[in-house]
């Protein structure tokens, strides 16, 4: 497929089903289960769904029912003192979510989960996002990319819950498509310090059920992404849908990216999508 605009894509209804899938997941854990490991670092199984419980009642509070956010404590001058804020809040309520069992934890997702998809599904695509998409280098957003970044924080924590007791990933492709998706709209913002000639492509090609093909194009001063494949590639990088989100979700070390990765052309090229990340780290 030649170069295309990359399209606004709506992920309202998306959240509904996959929200529901992993109710049913937490409804049939053992208790064991959930102190099982994840790949989310630190966090167990009951850390991460204490961390989705988290962000979907912060996004009721501050969007659906336009509660001001707390300040942070400190000033946030550049982009390390937002990861701080960000990364103490989700500490802050992991600690304190380890009080609750977890049923308390099931039901509340279930029933703030369900509010939320009410409550994206009478969202517009257009129009200013109430947050900008901070790892796509975005202070201000559209509202379908917000809506869409949401949808990704909610997969890939029911994936990594799924990896870690050994249930199957969801069968239908078209989630993990359209995480992919979104996800790698951050990748002009992960490449800004990368210099090419004007007209350089990268071209990342994701084969399985969810793959696609997406091309980084070198402008005079940034780089773009777009839909399809160039005529011609600079550089080809080939890996699998799985490896993909392991990749851009940070559940991959750099030995294990460098060896999911296919790279024809000039390798350099390819280095910064090792450190590439759809989340804030």
């Amino acid at each position: 497929m030649p170069l295309a605009d990359i399209k606004p894509l709506d992920t309202r209804a998306l959240f509904r089903p996959v929200s529901a899938e992993l109710v049913v997941l937490l409804r049939a854990l053992t208790p064991d289960d959930w102190e099982r490991p994840t790949i989310a670092g630190t966090w167990i199984v009951r850390d991460v769904v204490a961390h989705l419980v988290d962000v979907t009642l912060r996004r009721l509070s501050f969007h659906r029912d336009g509660m001001k956010p707390p300040p942070p404590a400190n000033p946030i001058i550049e982009e390390r003192d937002f990861v701080a804020f960000i990364n103490r809040l989700n500490a802050q309520w992991v600690t304190t979510a380890r009080r609750f069992s977890p049923r308390v934890l099931t039901e509340l997702f279930d029933g703030a989960s369900t509010d939320l998809a009410d409550w994206f599904e009478t969202l517009p695509l257009e129009g200013p996002a109430l947050f900008g998409v901070s790892w796509a280098g975005e202070q201000a957003s559209q509202s379908w990319f917000d809506i869409g970044r949401e949808f990704t924080e909610l997969w890939h924590h029911q994936q990594q819950i799924r990896v870690a007791v050994g249930a199957p990933p969801l069968p239908d492709s078209r989630y993990l498509r359209a995480v992919i998706d979104i996800a790698v709209r951050g990748l002009p913002h992960a490449f800004r310090d990368v210099t090419a000639e004007p007209g350089q492509t990268l071209l990342l090609d994701v084969v399985g059920p969810a793959g696609g093909q997406w091309t980084l194009v070198r402008e005079a001063h940034k780089w773009t992404i777009h839909a399809g494949t160039p005529a011609v590639a600079t550089t080809r990088i080939t890996l699998g849908d799985e490896a993909t989100w392991k990749l851009l979700f940070n559940a991959l070390t750099d030995a294990e990216a460098a060896a999911a990765i296919q790279i024809e052309g000039r390798p350099e090229l390819a280095t910064p999508l090792v450190r590439a990340r759809s989340v804030i780290v």
